[in-house]
């Protein structure tokens, strides 16, 4: 997790914050986020909750959603006669799980002990050392805001966690965010503004899938929502986690597909004992019990694109209802906005465009946090000093100033908050990517950089000057990635654990062409979306490229900060969403993904492609090297689709780097790299 550092530095006029500084900035913590806190963690106007479990909604289609509906009560237990706010939540993940985390992690005097006890086992130093950054999420106000805060609703809001359409106890099938479940999202807002508990002010909560729709219903009816908070959101769901590259995001997909799809059979015991059984729920799981796996199967299994059908088929067609619902256009956005992503997040691709994209906010109404954590261990520092506040607690100050009219100064706070890679020094500014940052290519070189310690498949020189001599590397496909960033990436950070994988590279570049540069003399940031551009060939008609951008330090060790991949076949750039420099290079790349640009090449034949990255906020030290890691497969986190797997046939792959026609990656950095 972040490191510790003693000292603070200035880069491109951003303060660096120092994790045990102890005047930490007043943005990133100090008196504004002690004046959050003690108003968080205080006394709370009323004095307990209720939970009415299971209250019906009515969709326009006839379709019950089932609810749970949390509002604060009187010291004789009864709901407040007062009309409050309302905090609405879509989760996939069972209401019933949220109620229970809820309960749990908020029972008086154990449960903090409990948290107290696990994070006080140091295992830094070991190959567990990842263990201190899973715990540290209990900690962090993650858990609160996947489930309900009851903090939050005793200082004066309602809350309602709604069980999304065919999972939970929910009556209808998984949509996995189709085009029908957006619209069930506006219509819950629309029913939640209408209660007489209400005021008619409304916001979102949630993380990961609860958040994803909270952007969706602030693009889909601008203005209905008055705040959202969402943690770890996606928008552009093809290019985050279905098919990043062009590759089916293997890693990610089928676990959580098994998780939603069995939670989602639990029957609502209750109601089975008080002879109130709901028998369309069951017909309607009956219909669909596997959702999504049918077009899992055909994407891994289908030898030509041809032969898609259906729903997979409508995934790599721009223009269908299908494809158009897994994006959201956040440009449309009107509603304040503070998002929480992670720069080893699967959202990441979404995350870093949020400020950017939310484009009709003023700074005020727009906010975001990057951390260096992973899906499910974002803010596992958070609330403590040289860290932003605990998640819980900057939401409630995000829904004091919005839907209470409270000045607490949160609007105040920094449009962008990140972490700096690889030691987790925090960074601030008005947008991301940071100011005074230029693109600069650093060239492949078959020339031996001398740095390899460890085996890798082959050394070769990252520099500012071109290639001297012409060279072939070749690149085998492998499975050394099983223990690497992108592993720990798309199992949403359950095997960073093993820091050895999820922190240093060394192991998965076993199976990997890297190219080094010489070491920095002088502190250089990098802030921005890479681009790697390789001159290849492939003995195959098709072939699968993965790279990562690694910071490399003196002892050695190889951090990635930015990856990503792509399928040769699907090659073709959005020229409309893509960026480029005044040279024509590419500054943010967005590959199309559609099977009208599917081109299978020749055997031997030389061309040029461009891997789209990861963006990230990282900073090479004195003495630090910057890496590029080549690899041709990238398992687990996406394997190629049936009919570029039958076409690559696996096959070896070839970077060809000549004079002529360089490769290169294409980096935003502070100052030059020599």
């Amino acid at each position: 997790m972040i490191a510790l550092v003693t000292a603070t530095t200035v880069v491109a006029g951003v303060g660096l914050v120092p994790a045990t500084s102890s005047d930490a900035s007043a943005d990133v913590y100090g008196t504004l986020g002690a004046k959050l806190t003690r108003t968080h963690d205080g006394p709370q106007k009323y004095s307990g909750y209720s939970v009415k479990p299971d209250v019906p909604i009515r969709m326009s289609d006839g379709t019950e959603l089932r609810s749970n509906v949390i509002r604060p009560t009187n010291r004789s237990g009864k709901p407040v006669s007062a009309k409050l706010p309302t905090i609405v939540t879509m989760t996939p993940y069972t209401k019933m799980v949220s109620a229970l985390a809820s309960e749990v992690m908020n029972y008086p005097v154990l449960v903090p002990q409990l948290i107290d006890l696990l994070n006080g086992i140091n295992a830094r130093g070991t190959f567990l050392s990842g263990y201190n950054e899973l715990i540290g999420a209990l900690r962090g106000g993650l858990v609160n805001t996947f489930a309900y805060d009851p903090k939050l609703v005793k200082s004066g809001y309602n809350i309602v966690v709604v069980d999304v359409r065919g999972t939970g106890f929910s009556q209808g099938t998984w949509q996995v965010f189709g085009d029908r479940e957006r619209k069930d999202t506006v219509e819950v807002v629309d029913w939640a503004k209408k209660q007489s508990w209400g005021n008619g002010k409304v916001g979102m909560s949630g993380v990961s899938y609860s958040a994803i729709n909270q952007l969706q219903a602030a693009s889909d009816d601008p203005g209905a929502l008055d705040a959202i908070f969402p943690v770890v959101p996606g928008a552009d769901l093809i290019q985050d986690v279905i098919a990043p590259g062009g590759g089916v995001g293997f890693g990610f997909l089928v676990p959580w597909l098994t998780l939603v799809n069995t939670t989602k059979l639990i029957p609502n015991v209750a109601s089975m004992l008080n002879g109130t059984f709901d028998w369309k729920w069951l017909a309607d799981r009956v219909k669909d019990p596997l959702t999504f796996f049918d077009v899992m199967i055909e994407a891994l299994t289908t030898k030509s694109p041809k032969s898609l059908r259906g729903t997979t088929r409508q995934l790599v067609t721009p223009g269908s209802d299908r494809r158009k619902s897994y994006f959201t256009d956040v440009s449309a956005i009107t509603t304040p906005t503070f998002g929480i992503g992670g720069w080893n997040d699967l959202f990441t691709n979404s995350e870093s465009r949020l400020l950017t994209g939310l484009s009709k906010l003023p700074d005020a109404k727009k906010k975001l946090i990057m951390d260096d954590g992973y899906h499910i261990t974002s803010s596992s520092n958070f609330g403590q000093k040289g860290y932003p506040p605990r998640i819980d607690v900057l939401a409630r100050a995000w829904y004091d100033k919005w839907l209470k009219g409270i000045d607490n100064g949160i609007d105040r706070y920094s449009p962008a908050t990140l972490a700096s890679e690889p030691n987790g020094w925090f960074v601030q500014g008005k947008t991301y990517p940071l100011p005074g940052h230029t693109y600069e290519r650093q060239y492949l070189s078959g020339r031996s950089s001398g740095t390899a310690r460890t085996p890798v498949a082959g050394d070769g020189s990252l520099s500012a000057a071109g290639p001297a001599a012409r060279a072939t590397r070749q690149v085998k496909p492998g499975l050394s990635t099983l223990c690497s960033r992108d592993a720990a990436q798309s199992a949403t950070g359950i095997t960073a654990i093993f820091d050895f994988c999820g922190k240093d590279s060394r192991v998965s570049e076993v199976a990997a062409q890297t190219f080094t540069s010489a070491p920095v003399s002088a502190a250089t940031s990098i802030s921005g979306t890479p681009v790697v551009h390789l001159r290849q060939r492939l003995n195959a008609t098709d072939g699968y490229w993965h790279a990562t951008v690694n910071v490399v330090s003196p002892d050695g060790r190889s951090t990635t900060v930015s990856m990503g991949q792509l399928m040769v076949s699907l090659r073709a750039m959005d020229k409309e969403r893509s960026s480029y420099a005044p040279n024509g290079d590419l500054t943010d790349a967005i590959p199309k993904l559609s099977i009208s640009d599917y081109h299978k090449v020749k055997p031997g034949q030389i061309l040029d492609v461009d891997v789209p990255m990861t963006a990230t906020q990282a900073k090479l030290r004195p003495g630090d090297r910057l890496r590029v890691d080549i690899y041709a497969f990238n398992f687990p986190k996406a394997v190629p689709l049936g009919p570029e797997l039958w076409s690559s046939q696996l096959r070896p792959q070839y970077i060809e780097i000549d004079p002529a026609h360089p490769s290169w990656v294409n980096v935003p950095v502070s100052r030059p790299i020599k």
